[in-house]
């Protein structure tokens, strides 16, 4: 029997395009939160098995359980994808699985992940339809790209729409904060959401991996005095490894440090890249290490001094909240997202203009310095104490309280 003064859990339906290994554990630690009856609606489950990935250009199959630990339905697809787009999947369903609530019981909110496909405007409408607010989380900022006049006067008339199916929204960082302001205007409900990673996971594997650390040196062959740069992600044109690849070769070519480059991930820029580095002076101290899966990042980690993402056009940059949960100092360029948020610069990592290789080179001689990236890195793993699941949960805790305050104060159903 309930007690008399017993509070209900919040029930609400998460909608995302596809299982995310990003998300899997946040998902986990959601389904456990006392005050909060989660349950997910996947638009897909293609990224639950192996499939193709289009950015790494090789077959993935992530080695994190990605549907385990929570409550979640996978819907019925018209047009099924391995690369989600702005009309693929085409899902349907979204009435029905809304409607039907959790355990009979109506659900009190809905939290759409994006904002501008067939599916989230389909969720959308379908929970106005039944009369739920609706939250919707996305990692955009307002200088990730140029655009012309006539596409960003669409854009504003978009958001105009939006506006009316959207009644808060979840801001993953500063950036992202300033677009919705900027779209949605100053009295919109914004919260405060953090684009995290589970940081005592990847802490963690990183920890186990210091004992082993000498069998990774010996496999990929280094001399465990030199220090050690590390790329992990696509290799992708807008990635631009190969700025960092001309910054590192200028490095070497001008400093007397003689750093090891380490290059985790494929793509289609992989070829040009090993080209390059073949033909440099250096080429001996040059390792492509092709795709990783997400938990062996940290023995890279591990062994590594400093960690670069020199990308353009980079919304956010999960990769970097992983690396400093690992102790890592970051070097980002200043297209990267969480550059805002996650990079003091000098004190755990620089943020460089985007493109600028001589700065890229100027910001790894820093932080090469004796003594310097182990400080840095300390400093990186502290602040994440701040940017983590629980910041993450509260927000949400945030948002559907004062969502339903205010549906209450409307006449909304209980």
């Amino acid at each position: 029997m309930a007690e008399p003064n017993a509070i209900r859990k919040a029930r609400l339906a998460y909608v995302v395009s596809h299982p995310i290994q990003y998300q899997a554990n946040l998902l986990r630690r959601l389904a456990l939160d006392p005050g909060i009856d989660l349950h997910v609606f996947f638009c897909s489950d293609f990224s639950a098995a192996a499939y193709q990935d289009k950015g790494f250009g090789v077959s993935v199959a992530w080695d994190v359980p990605l549907l385990s630990g929570y409550n979640y339905t996978v819907l019925p697809r018209w047009r099924e994808t391995h690369s989600p787009s702005v009309t693929r999947p085409i899902s349907r369903g979204f009435f029905r699985g809304l409607q039907r609530g959790i355990n009979g019981q109506p659900f009190d909110l809905v939290w759409v992940h994006g904002y501008s496909t067939v599916n989230t405007a389909h969720a959308m409408l379908a929970a106005k339809a039944l009369g739920l607010p609706v939250l919707t989380r996305s990692d955009s900022w307002l200088g990730d790209r140029s655009r012309a006049g006539w596409k960003l006067q669409a854009k504003a008339m978009f958001f105009a729409c939006l506006k009316k199916l959207v009644d808060g929204v979840l801001a993953v960082g500063t950036r992202n904060a300033e677009y919705w302001r900027h779209y949605m205007g100053d009295d919109f409900p914004i919260f405060r959401m953090p684009y995290a990673v589970d940081n005592e996971y990847f802490a963690g594997l990183t920890e186990q991996a210091t004992p082993r650390r000498a069998e990774l040196q010996a496999e990929l062959g280094l001399d465990p005095e030199r220090p050690v740069i590390l790329y992990a992600s696509k290799l992708q044109k807008r990635k631009h490894c190969d700025h960092l690849l001309e910054a590192y070769l200028q490095l070497r070519a001008t400093t007397g440090l003689a750093p090891y480059l380490l290059i985790v991930g494929d793509g289609e820029m992989r070829a040009d890249l090993e080209q390059r580095a073949q033909t440099s002076a250096f080429a001996a101290d040059i390792r492509f290490l092709g795709f990783r899966n997400q938990s062996e990042l940290p023995r890279f980690f591990d062994l590594s001094n400093v960690f670069v993402l020199p990308a353009r056009h980079e919304p956010w940059g999960l990769i970097v909240n992983e690396a400093m949960a690992a102790s890592l100092p970051v070097i980002v360029s200043s297209d990267v997202g969480a550059s805002d948020d996650l990079v003091r610069q000098g004190e755990n990592g620089y943020v460089y203009p985007v493109g600028d290789v001589p700065a890229l080179c100027a910001a790894l001689e820093q932080t090469l310095a004796p003594g310097r990236s182990q400080t840095m890195g300390r400093v990186s793993r502290r602040m994440l104490d701040k940017w983590s699941f629980e910041e993450d949960i509260t927000a949400l805790r945030q948002a559907i309280a004062h969502l339903t305050r205010l549906r209450l104060a409307t006449g909304g159903e209980n």
